[in-house]
């Protein structure tokens, strides 16, 4: 295979206990001895840990947060392809892809090659609108309500057995045992994402979790599944292990099939005390543990850069089982001076070069 020497930017180099997965799609490439690229750091904030740990990006940049809007963005992607270059841009949020998804003109103008879901996927795979994968295409989804106001909390009882989940559009879910319980987390919702909030049948099982790429006509480019052995009290992996199971698989297959998607996506699933899977989520970018599929065989970040520039990528059609993550979480020390750099002047460019 030859090597991949283009520039990409990443977004989402939080590294908290609830991270984002800018760090391990930038991990996962510079594992790839096939990479051969440089890497820019997007970020939002000053103090995102990922602009600090040695090695991982050659130039970094703030850029705006996604309320700002579309055009805030392309004006700052647009200096930063004016004064280093990006090859090709991995948004890593969900709350980054309303303003990208569509504008693939605009952004190959710059120079910017992505690859993304299209509207219709992205909207069909929103928590608001997830209900209707079942009807639609007979995927397991546990019954759910979208609400953009507390009353219906009040006879949810009638429609579904407590405890229940209350989700926002963007991130968070939250499991709540009474009525009461549910309007505080409703607040706690809307106050952070905005309406609707999602409230979702609460399964009790096991959580499993698929990381694939879909090629855009139904087919699969790789998959990947795992098992969290570990959690945070926000519920997020901590710890994880890659399994064989073919039925997962296959029901991952069939997601990125009846949906046709585009691009990397994360699935959320709970196995039941029966051995059934339910479909929590579908989440519309690389998981915050997208560097494990690395580890396995399977370099799904790598995959998605070059399919961003159009070339030919074979499926990914094995991975090796028994790969395990561990997040560990440290102090990196550093001058105060790097931190001041990027707070006053946005940006820091360690091996700077005009874009072409």
């Amino acid at each position: 295979m030859r090597p991949f020497t283009k520039t990409v930017a990443v977004t989402g180099l939080n590294a908290t206990d609830n991270p984002g997965p800018g760090v391990a799609v930038i991990r996962a490439l510079r594992q790839s001895p096939n990479f051969q690229g440089k890497i820019v750091g997007l970020a939002y904030d000053a103090l995102d840990p990922g602009l600090y740990l040695p090695g991982l990006v050659d130039a970094a940049f703030l850029i705006p947060y996604p309320s700002a809007g579309r055009e805030a963005l392309f004006a700052r992607l647009q200096y930063i392809c004016e004064n280093y270059g990006i090859d090709v841009l991995i948004p890593t949020l969900d709350s980054e892809l309303p303003a990208l998804v569509g504008q693939e003109e605009a952004l190959r103008e710059m120079g910017i090659e992505t690859y993304l879901p299209r509207a219709q996927e992205l909207e069909k795979r929103a928590k608001a609108n997830l209900y209707r994968l079942n009807d639609d295409y007979h995927l397991p989804v546990p019954k759910s309500v979208t609400l953009t106001s507390v009353e219906p909390l009040f006879s949810l009882h009638e429609r579904m057995k407590f405890p229940v989940v209350v989700k926002s559009v963007f991130y968070g879910a939250e499991t709540v045992y009474s009525p009461d319980e549910a309007v505080a987390a409703f607040h706690r919702a809307a106050a952070k994402w905005g309406m609707p909030v999602i409230v979702q049948q609460h399964v009790k099982g096991e959580e499993y979790n698929v990381a694939a790429i879909g090629d855009g006509e139904g087919g699969l480019i790789g998959a990947v599944a795992m098992k969290k052995i570990l959690l945070t009290d926000l519920g997020k992996g901590w710890a994880g292990v890659t399994i064989a199971d073919n039925a997962l698989l296959d029901l991952a297959a069939g997601i990125v099939k009846a949906l046709s998607w585009r691009g990397p996506c994360e699935i959320e699933v709970i196995r039941d005390d029966a051995g059934q899977f339910h479909l929590l989520e579908i989440n519309p970018r690389f998981p915050a543990w997208i560097d494990l599929t690395a580890g396995a065989g399977q370099n799904h970040p790598l995959a998605a850069v070059r399919l961003a520039m159009g070339e030919e990528v074979e499926p990914l059609l094995s991975y090796t089982t028994g790969m395990a993550f561990v997040r560990i979480s440290i102090d990196q020390i550093l001058p105060i001076s790097e931190i001041a750099a990027i707070s006053t002047i946005g940006e820091v460019v360690s091996a700077s070069r005009k874009s072409a």
